[in-house]
């Protein structure tokens, strides 16, 4: 019942920190999460409510919150190409194996979606591995920002059109939204690549 109640106070003093700094707020909640401290769905819920409350100001609040997220990722990214290798295998554990080789092979589409799903998808794991098998920066960059640009964008229209319902819908349904939203993204990516597969015509 304490831990409830403490809970749901430091809720409140950070809604309302972010409430009175706006997207500064949500730039740094979205960076640390993505960065150094795991604050999972925190960035999206302030997201919500601070666009459902100023429905004007939605394209900035999401633009800082994607802002932030990237910034933090890059940051990661570059911390783990400089020696991050041990602290991969730490995270990945008995994976380490398989997410190198995915990560070599598919690592655009791999950080796309990662950054796509909720937790408990191991998002700084893919990262890191990132960073660590060398992942070209902008392959990196245009990924997160496709991914994240996605689901802030999205969660803002959610908040100007729902309201405080869309905190609770996205609580509830956030697996059946990031899948339905990777199913999207993922046609358009195979759709993508058979265009660019296929042979030009002679001359």
């Amino acid at each position: 019942m304490l831990q409830e109640q403490g809970t749901h106070i430091r809720w409140h003093w950070l809604q309302a920190a972010v409430a009175a700094s706006g997207g500064l707020g949500l730039f740094l909640i979205s960076f640390l999460d993505s960065s150094f401290i795991p604050l999972p769905v925190i960035s999206d819920l302030l997201l919500i409510d601070l666009s459902s409350q100023n429905h004007y100001r939605m394209p900035y609040y999401a633009f800082m919150s994607t802002l932030g997220s990237v910034t933090g990722c890059v940051l990661l990214f570059y911390l783990a190409k400089r020696g991050g290798e041990a602290l991969f295998h730490k995270h990945a554990g008995d994976r380490a194996h398989h997410f190198h080789r995915w990560v070599i092979n598919n690592g655009f589409l791999t950080v796309m979606i990662a950054a796509l799903l909720p937790p408990p998808m191991p998002f700084k794991v893919i990262v890191i591995a990132a960073g660590v098998f060398e992942m070209p920066l902008r392959s990196f960059v245009s990924a997160l920002l496709i991914a994240r640009s996605i689901r802030y964008f999205g969660e803002g229209y959610l908040a100007i059109t729902y309201g405080e319902q869309a905190k609770h819908y996205l609580r509830d349904h956030k697996l059946l939204m990031s899948l339905v939203t990777l199913g999207v993204v993922l046609a358009l990516y195979l759709t993508i690549r058979i265009i660019l597969r296929r042979p030009k015509p002679a001359e």
